[in-house]
C-alpha cells in the first residue's frame, strides 16, 4: 500500500492557474471603450484633421506593422528582429491598439459608405484576432509534459492492475475510472458534439469527479466488510490516494483532448484570419486614396 501510495504521490499535481497580464489588459482596453463610446467624442476630435486625423493615421500604421510578424515568421535571415515568441505578443498588442485608435479616429460612429467598409472590416479582423489569441492562449495554456503525465497515469493504473492479488476491488475501481473517463472525458465524433464537448468542459470534469469519487466510495464500503479483512484497515487511506490519482488522470486526460481539438480549430482560424487581413488591407488603402484624392 505505501508502495501504490508513494507511486501516485510521486505525478506530479496540475498547476493553479495565476492571474495573467492578458487578463487586465483585456479589462483595460474594454473600460477604454466603452468611455469612449459614451465620451461625446465629436466634441474634441474630427476624424478629418488635427489629433483625430492623426489618430487615423498612427492606427492605421500600427496594423500595417502587423505584417513584421509574418515575415518574421517566414524568413529565418530576419532573426536579427528577435524571438518569434516576442514578436507574436508585440503583433497582439498592435492588432488591439491599432484598432482602439481607428475607433477614436472615428469617433465610434459611421461615416462615408468607403470609411463604413474599413472600419467594419478592422472590427471582423479584430474581433478575428481576439478569437485566435483566446484558442492560442487554450492551446499552450499548461501543456508541458502533460502528455508524458496521462501516459504515466495510465501505466501506474496498469501497474496496479498487476499488484492486486490482495486488493480485491482494484480492478474494478480502475475499469470505473476508464468508463468515467470515456463518457466525460473522451471527445465525440460529431463536429457540433466536439464544440459543445470543449463549451462543457468544465461541468464535465466535475460530473466525472463526482462519479469517480462515488465509483471509489462505494469500493471503500466494499472493502470494509468483514471478509474483507485484509484491506479493511487501509480502505479510507487508499480511497484517498485512488480519488488522488483519478483526478489527476481526469485532469491530464481533460487536457490533451481539449488541446487536439484547439489545434484543430487553430488551424480553421488561420486559415480564415489571413484572408480577412488582406481584405482589411484594401479596404483600408481605399479609405485612405477616397480620403485625400476626392
Amino acid at each position: 500500500m505505501n508502495t501504490v501510495a508513494a507511486k501516485l504521490a510521486a505525478t506530479p499535481a496540475p498547476k493553479i492557474p495565476r492571474l495573467h497580464w492578458p487578463l487586465i489588459w483585456t479589462v483595460t482596453v474594454a473600460c477604454l471603450i466603452a468611455w469612449g463610446m459614451h465620451a461625446h467624442l465629436e466634441r474634441y476630435i474630427t476624424p478629418h484633421s488635427g489629433l483625430g486625423y492623426w489618430l487615423g493615421i498612427v492606427g492605421g500604421s500600427l496594423m500595417l506593422l502587423l505584417l513584421l510578424y509574418s515575415a518574421r515568421k517566414r524568413f529565418s535571415w530576419l532573426s536579427w528582429m528577435g524571438g518569434i515568441p516576442a514578436w507574436f505578443e508585440f503583433h497582439m498588442v498592435l492588432g488591439v491598439v491599432g484598432p482602439v485608435l481607428v475607433l477614436f479616429h472615428a469617433n465610434f460612429k459611421l461615416g462615408a459608405t468607403n470609411s463604413n467598409v474599413a472600419l467594419f472590416s478592422m472590427l471582423l479582423v479584430a474581433g478575428s484576432g481576439v478569437v485566435g489569441r483566446y484558442i492560442y492562449t487554450r492551446l499552450h495554456a499548461h501543456l508541458e509534459g502533460h502528455e508524458d503525465t496521462l501516459e504515466q497515469l495510465k501505466a501506474v493504473g496498469d501497474r496496479l492492475r498487476q499488484q492486486s492479488t490482495s486488493i480485491t476491488f482494484l480492478p474494478g475501481l480502475l475499469d470505473a475510472i476508464e468508463r468515467v473517463e470515456h463518457r466525460y472525458i473522451d471527445p465525440p465524433k460529431s463536429a457540433i458534439a466536439r464544440a459543445m464537448h470543449l463549451a462543457t468542459g468544465a461541468v464535465r470534469i466535475a460530473l466525472a469527479r463526482w462519479a469517480v469519487r462515488r465509483e471509489i466510495g462505494m469500493a471503500v464500503k466494499k472493502a470494509l466488510q468483514p471478509e474483507s479483512v485484509v484491506i479493511s484497515r487501509h480502505a479510507h487511506r487508499f480511497g484517498a490516494v485512488a480519488r488522488q490519482y483519478a483526478y489527476r488522470r481526469l485532469d491530464a486526460g481533460r487536457r490533451m483532448n481539449e488541446f487536439k481539438m484547439y489545434s484543430q480549430l487553430f488551424s480553421f482560424w488561420h486559415v480564415l484570419h489571413i484572408p480577412l487581413f488582406f481584405m482589411l488591407l484594401i479596404a483600408g488603402s481605399v479609405h485612405i486614396i477616397a480620403i485625400n484624392v476626392y
